[in-house]
């Protein structure tokens, strides 16, 4: 086994941590040592309402000796965000490590979802988790160090019926973590992603109860922690659940070069088999890799 995953000297913003997800991950942080901003606006999972879940989750970390602070800041005002990093930044010195994991849902068939309901389900997760980032994004790269986790979902890699605002929302994640992760380099900021299945507040209506039970939100504590670790990868979309832990990746096949009379919709139809070819896909490093393969294609590669 490699050495223990270790978090002392380390500030750790968590949003989202008054209950689920949140709140395990900000008591493993705090048992491994670090200091942590305990995030969390206290509204129901469609994003009403009001509670001091925060506040209890400080008090539970306090217990067990660490050392932690509510903040009920909403991700959905930067400035509340930029408020929220300078309150930790003066208790402790920085922060470090930033879980983007505020969510609500607000799930119905396209045909019926308001415009509105599509709007705050993407502001909350996309927007909230950019602002979040935004405002902990100079102190890492001064710090020269930096650890950030985007929550994903598997709605947003693969689809989900009933979630298109969620879903929409949870791969933009995914896109945001890798553009971060090339513009965080050079400081050690690394960026990665996680698409957790849990029994929480938010899918307790989705899961049957034995399921449930299965998919505790404990089980996923470990992805994120290493994802959020000193020697952590970066760019890495990362599934977890009930204990099974998987890499999940946005690939490209090879592809056909189309010439002459091919170059038509009617060639693309009569070529599909070969340009959805799997045989030889690869995962590129960044947006580049697309034009590099056709540059290949182009020089007969």
């Amino acid at each position: 086994m490699p050495d223990t995953i270790r978090f002392d000297n380390k500030v750790a913003i968590v949003t989202g941590a008054g209950g689920g997800l949140g709140r395990e991950y900000a008591l493993e942080l705090a048992r491994r040592g670090a200091k942590v901003v305990v995030n969390d606006l206290g509204g129901d999972r469609t994003g009403t309402g009001a509670s001091d879940a925060a506040q209890k989750v400080v008090a539970e970390i306090e217990a067990m000796g660490g050392e932690a602070i509510a903040n009920g800041a909403s991700v959905t005002e930067y400035d509340q965000m930029v408020a929220m990093v300078a309150q930790a930044k003066e208790k402790w010195g920085g922060v470090h490590i930033l879980i983007n994991n505020a969510g609500v849902l607000r799930d119905k068939t396209f045909t019926k979802m308001e415009p509105t309901d599509f709007e705050f389900v993407v502001k909350v997760h996309l927007i909230g988790s950019a602002y979040a980032t935004k405002a902990v994004w100079d102190l890492m790269r001064e710090q020269n160090y930096g650890r950030i986790l985007m929550t994903a979902s598997s709605t947003g890699l693969f689809g989900n019926f009933g979630q298109a605002n969620y879903g929409a929302a949870k791969l933009g994640l995914a896109g945001l973590t890798k553009t971060l992760y090339l513009e965080g380099a050079k400081n050690n900021i690394k960026v990665n992603t996680i698409a957790p299945v849990a029994g929480t507040r938010m899918t307790e209506d989705l899961f049957p109860e034995q399921a449930f039970k299965a998919f505790s939100p404990n089980k996923v504590v470990p992805a994120a922690l290493y994802l959020v670790s000193e020697d952590a990868p970066t760019n890495q979309i990362v599934g977890a659940g009930a204990g099974v832990f998987q890499a999940s990746y946005v690939t490209l096949t090879p592809g056909k070069l189309l010439t002459g009379d091919d170059l038509s919709p009617e060639g693309v139809a009569a070529h599909w088999a070969e340009i959805t070819d799997r045989t030889g896909e690869i995962v590129p490093d960044s947006g580049a890799g697309q034009s590099m393969l056709i540059g290949a294609k182009l020089q007969g590669k």
